[in-house]
């Protein structure tokens, strides 16, 4: 009886010990010895079959079946996230399945500029493969995500916050969206909402204000100072005219500011109405929103460029037609000098 029993245990037991170090062998053996990169893409909604058959195409794994035992023992197999994935073909089967459970999916570092209006981001987000241009503009005049969003307004222009984003590939339009108000909210509710309330500002009148100096300047230190100029003249009830406004709305602007758009009749022209726009011309960074909050105390009503980057800024109109005459003739003979030369 005995020796019967020894009969089946034994295999059994031979049996068994093959399976563990068939198992064993199988954790601890990479497809490859070469490490040999791949990028690998997991489509939204694929089966884990067809997840598992791209790994064994790209090399990633040696056997389907094995992988789909390994998952379901750690109950990954309906655990895993889309996107695009960075792998090698020396990676251990439990490194693989961990990779894909976490989502450690490639990011895109995408930067924002400070100053882009809302067309401008989406042509940078579709030309970086992120995003569908339509989709994107079509959601940033949505009404029902601006009001989830808590924005007043008609669009999201001036709340999508310039800054540099890691983005996985698969990422969708309005998580994008949502990513960049979310920024927007971190900064300004936690450095700046008491201060506008201080100063009798919404937020809507902040971001408004902060978009119009960013796209005036690209210097910090003239932020606070053209800040002070409109809002001394919105105190004295003067229009603020301010060139940017002029041709806010004009599809792939890029052109120079001429007397037409300043006589242009958009709600956005400062040069006709009077007061702020109707919402933000562009998406001000930080600094431009601090610049409101906290403009230079000073008397100035006027500034006109000095063909430098900087401003000359005046508190009188004589003053200002001055500058005027003497900044537009520099600007004139430079003109004259570039045109002879070429």
């Amino acid at each position: 009886m005995k020796k019967a029993i020894s009969y089946i245990v034994m295999p059994l037991i031979v049996l068994g010990l093959l399976i563990a170090m068939s198992i064993f062998l199988y954790l601890a053996t990479p497809p490859n010895s070469q490490k040999i990169h791949k990028i690998i893409h997991i489509e939204p909604g694929a089966s884990f079959a067809e997840v598992a058959g791209i790994l064994k195409g790209g090399g990633i794994i040696k056997d389907v079946g094995r992988f789909s035992l390994l998952a379901r023992y750690h109950q990954g197999t309906r655990r895993i996230k889309a996107g695009e994935y960075y792998l090698h073909t020396s990676m251990l089967p439990l490194e693989v399945l961990d990779v894909l459970v976490k989502g450690e999916v490639i990011k895109h570092p995408t930067t924002i500029p400070e100053g882009h209006n809302i067309y401008q981001i989406a042509d940078l987000l579709d030309d970086a493969g992120l995003v569908d241009r339509e989709k994107f503009l079509e959601m940033c005049f949505d009404r029902t995500l601006i009001s989830y969003l808590g924005i007043e307004g008609d669009s999201l222009e001036g709340y999508l916050f310039p800054d540099t984003y890691l983005m996985p590939g698969n990422i969708s339009e309005r998580v994008i969206i949502e990513l960049m108000v979310a920024r927007f909210r971190e900064v300004y509710v936690g450095k700046y909402t008491e201060r506008s309330r201080e100063l009798g500002f919404t937020e809507k009148e902040v971001v408004t204000i902060a978009s119009i100096i960013e796209k005036e300047t690209g210097k910090s230190w003239e932020r606070p100072l053209i800040s002070a100029v409109f809002q001394n003249r919105l105190k004295k009830r003067i229009r603020l005219q301010s060139d940017p406004t002029s041709v806010y709305g004009i599809p792939d602007f890029t052109g120079r500011i001429r007397k037409k758009h300043l006589k242009r009749k958009s709600p956005y022209n400062t040069y006709r109405y009077s007061g702020l726009p109707p919402g933000p011309i562009a998406n001000p960074g930080e600094a431009s929103i601090k610049a409101v909050l906290y403009p230079a105390k000073v008397n100035y009503l006027y500034f006109v460029s000095k063909n430098n980057g900087t401003h000359h800024f005046s508190d009188n109109l004589r003053e200002h037609n001055i500058a005027v005459r003497k900044y537009q003739k520099r600007k004139r003979l430079f003109n004259q000098e570039t045109s002879s030369r070429q």
